[in-house]
């Protein structure tokens, strides 16, 4: 049996001022991310940063998009995450000629056969499921692409003037492939920013690739336990929200997403050149979120300046638009993300009880 993903040391202390409550749901939610890492490890190889940054994003009511060439199992890995918590999941293959309705829903008419009588009875699309995965979203026109990124944002969804709420939890797991760019319609900046993580899905290693063939072409059939359920999803959601962020860490979050701004006065002269735009308010929210999260993953229940280093990446990649230069040069975001990153002053963190 191959070694499950690396989990976080468990949860041996919080802090002497967490409520009773929060506590055992901090220590829960440590306990549940070990067990589902390992649950997936029967079906999925490697792909433990991708898994962790996927459950951060999951109690801190975050959506993700995935990013990666084809063949690397990001459909199979999304379903395997929605079985091992339980939740109800739905595929939306995006093709150019997909429409918003069928997504969400369209009203039809039906006869009732006692009475004669015609009405109009809405049929619910797969959006109506708590964790859906948007297959190659980008192949889709912004019309539909809208679609689904209201219900993102509002959790439902409006049809013939009546308004229908999503299940909780609700999570929207999409995917894009960077390479082919031939009938795509690329997702305009301000859409992106409406996701919480850009992951990146990389290639495996080898020994890793070689587990994949060999599982693969022999009878393997990994099964799943589940190990978590919506209600205590929606509970664990509710104790991230209490997780305490020092001052000097929130102070790092706003220089850094501030720095990403070339017409900020704070700007580094390499900002100017290589950032055409930078993020939001949004990132230092999802920012923060992800931070709390990663921090109850590592036992504790304040943020550390370590659990921004570590999702800065996946939180900002997303919302720099670099400049032509930048991409002449060939210089990435996350190469611009750490130039940031290094040209910000960060303090020690305090050892919070």
């Amino acid at each position: 049996m191959p070694e499950a993903p690396k989990a976080p040391a468990p949860a041996t202390r919080v802090t002497t001022a967490v409520p009773a409550e929060d506590a055992q749901r901090a220590k829960m939610l440590v306990e549940v991310y070990r067990k589902i890492a390992g649950e997936v490890s029967k079906v999925i190889v490697g792909q433990a940063d991708v898994i962790e940054q996927v459950l951060i994003a999951v109690p801190a009511r975050g959506h993700c998009l995935l990013e990666g060439v084809p063949g690397l199992a990001k459909t199979l890995m999304v379903r395997t995450l929605s079985q091992a918590m339980a939740l109800s999941f739905r595929r939306v293959q995006f093709t150019p000629d997909l429409m918003p309705a069928d997504i969400t829903g369209t009203d039809i008419i039906q006869e009732d056969p006692a009475t004669g009588r015609r009405e109009m009875n809405f049929q619910k699309g797969p959006i109506f499921a708590q964790m859906i995965l948007a297959d190659e979203i980008n192949r889709t026109p912004p019309k539909t692409q809208a679609a689904l990124l209201e219900a993102m944002q509002e959790h439902s969804v409006t049809v013939g003037g009546k308004t229908y709420r999503l299940e909780e939890p609700f999570f929207v797991l999409a995917t894009q492939n960077p390479i082919e760019q031939e009938g795509t319609y690329p997702l305009p900046e301000a859409q992106k920013d409406r996701f919480m993580f850009l992951v990146r899905v990389d290639y495996p290693k080898r020994d890793e690739e070689r587990q994949i063939v060999e599982r693969t072409t022999s009878a393997h059939a990994g099964t799943l336990a589940p190990v978590i359920s919506g209600p205590e999803i929606i509970a664990c959601q509710e104790t991230i929200r209490k997780v305490l962020v020092p001052d000097h860490v929130m102070d790092f979050v706003l220089d850094v997403v501030r720095k990403t701004r070339p017409k900020d006065p704070g700007a580094a002269a390499f900002v100017k050149e290589l950032v055409e735009w930078g993020a939001g308010p949004r990132a230092c929210q999802q920012w923060v979120l992800g931070g709390k999260v990663r921090a109850v993953l590592h036992g504790r229940f304040h943020v550390t300046l370590d659990d921004c280093i570590a999702l800065a990446g996946p939180v900002l990649r997303h919302r720099i638009v670099p400049t032509f230069n930048a991409e002449a040069e060939g210089i990435s975001v996350d190469e611009i993300i750490k130039k940031i990153l290094d040209s910000v002053p960060r303090g020690a963190d305090k050892k919070i009880l």
